[in-house]
């Protein structure tokens, strides 16, 4: 795949020792294997790819998933979307919209583009009506159906049918089909055939119920990285919307669903302290590496240091690291720069302005996060 960079994306920095920490470095060439390995599994499978820009809140990223054959992007929040929407013109928001500001918003990028958003409640589909009446614009709207995560989406099929029939009824909506988030199923790949088949189950139940009362779900909008390589055991999903696959975390590596040469994204840190015995102190805290422990190896501290493998990342405070390295043979030296794979890359990805970008050749482009803070 050729890159394509964006008028937004600065000029390259001459090395990696040159860059100021701590800073996220992406692997390039590990980016274009995991967003390629992922458009041939769903070819394979005839499913669609809509990734979630969650994960690297960045144009230039999302333009290289657009390439690669996504038929749009997933965003969490509208703000998101308003920085999305020059990279594709198919959007979807999963996240419910409840206030009349977000919904005014929707509407408006609806002008001009496909936009699309979830919703799990009679006060949400109001306010999306009255925003898109209000603009002369239509919003899709995809009804939500929790299928075990316990977080948003209605519990039962016969609530389902009935957020349809209401959608199918107001002018300025457009009924585009069901989404869900089985975000619940950490199970070992090879031991997701049974819960993929209770959401498949529940899907199928709400599916029935909508066509004997004379609707139907287009789309079918589910799916997450810890999931994504089995979507094909939920046989009624039309489009998958993983986020995290396209970088990888320590979160994936120790899950089983990928491994550590998979994970692109890693954080450049400083060694800048050894006075405590066995321990270093490196320039990143919970600014950095926010404070998520590892969900499948709570033990393993808040982060993997490629360079030093024995080493752990036991505690963080807002600046400094501490590192335990009891157990390093070999220990880093004061100035030293060493690289951590994050438990969770997705809000060390949001506390950044730019992230550097490697190509094969070493040579680093910096890429904006254009997507950072839009929290509303």
């Amino acid at each position: 795949m050729k890159i394509e960079v964006l008028k937004d994306s600065k000029s390259s920095t001459a090395s990696l020792r040159e860059l100021p920490t701590p800073a996220v470095m992406i692997d390039g060439a590990v980016v274009q294997r995991n967003i390629q390995r992922l458009a041939s599994y769903a070819a394979q499978h005839r499913l669609a790819i809509r990734p979630h820009t969650k994960t690297h809140k960045s144009k230039f990223v999302a333009g290289l998933q657009i390439q690669a054959g996504a038929i749009g992007l997933t965003t969490a929040k509208v703000g998101e979307a308003e920085q999305m929407q020059v990279t594709s013109n198919d959007l979807l928001m999963a996240y419910p919209a409840v206030d009349s500001a977000r919904c005014e918003r929707l509407a408006e990028l609806a002008r001009t583009r496909t936009m699309r958003v979830v919703a799990d409640s009679f006060t949400g589909i109001e306010a999306l009506a009255t925003a898109a009446q209000n603009a002369h614009t239509t919003i899709g709207v995809l009804v939500e159906i929790d299928v075990g995560m316990g977080r948003t989406g209605v519990s039962t099929a016969q609530e389902s049918l009935k957020l349809a029939q209401l959608i199918e009824q107001t002018h300025g909506l457009r009924l585009d089909g069901i989404l869900c988030y089985p975000g619940h199923i950490w199970n070992p790949a090879d031991q997701q055939t049974a819960p993929l088949a209770a959401v498949s189950a529940k899907l199928q139940e709400a599916i029935a119920l909508w066509t004997a009362s004379g609707l139907e779900a287009l789309i079918v909008s589910g799916g997450s990285t810890p999931t994504a390589y089995q979507s094909h055991f939920v046989e009624q999903y039309t489009e998958i919307r993983p986020g995290t696959y396209v970088f990888n975390d320590m979160n994936t590596v120790h899950g089983g669903y990928c491994k550590i040469e998979d994970c692109a994204a890693r954080i450049v840190c400083t060694v800048v302290s050894n006075a405590v015995k066995n321990q270093i102190v490196i320039d990143g805290g919970t600014k950095t590496f926010t404070s998520d422990i590892c969900l499948p190896a709570r033990e393993s501290g808040h982060g993997y240091m490629l360079e030093y493998p024995q080493a752990k990342l036991t505690r963080l405070s807002e600046e400094h690291g501490q590192v335990d390295v009891s157990a390093c043979e070999k220990r880093p030296k004061i100035g030293e720069r060493v690289s951590v794979i994050p438990n969770h890359i997705c809000p060390c990805v949001n506390l950044q302005d730019a992230l550097w970008w490697q190509e094969t050749d070493g040579s680093l482009l910096r890429i904006n996060v254009d997507a950072r803070g839009k929290l509303s």
